[in-house]
């Protein structure tokens, strides 16, 4: 697996937590400092917030602007 940072995952045609709306995604990894590497589709991995969550991975989270904000049942 890559992981990415904020400025290569942003770089191409549409990076998945920068648009106006919150997109579900799959935690696949919990790291320190309250970050996850999170599946962001089509085999990209993107690290993300999730310390305003009680996310684990597995988790499907909605994330806007590299923050996730909600963990989806």
């Amino acid at each position: 697996m890559t992981s990415f940072s904020m400025d290569e995952s942003c770089a191409g045609e549409h990076c998945v937590t920068c648009s106006d709306e919150a997109v579900p995604v799959r935690v696949l990894r919990l790291r320190d400092g309250g970050l996850a590497d999170v599946d962001a589709g089509d085999g990209r991995v993107e690290q993300v917030s999730v310390a305003l969550v009680d996310a684990e991975a597995g988790d499907t989270v909605l994330v806007h602007a590299k923050e996730a904000i909600g963990v989806v049942t």
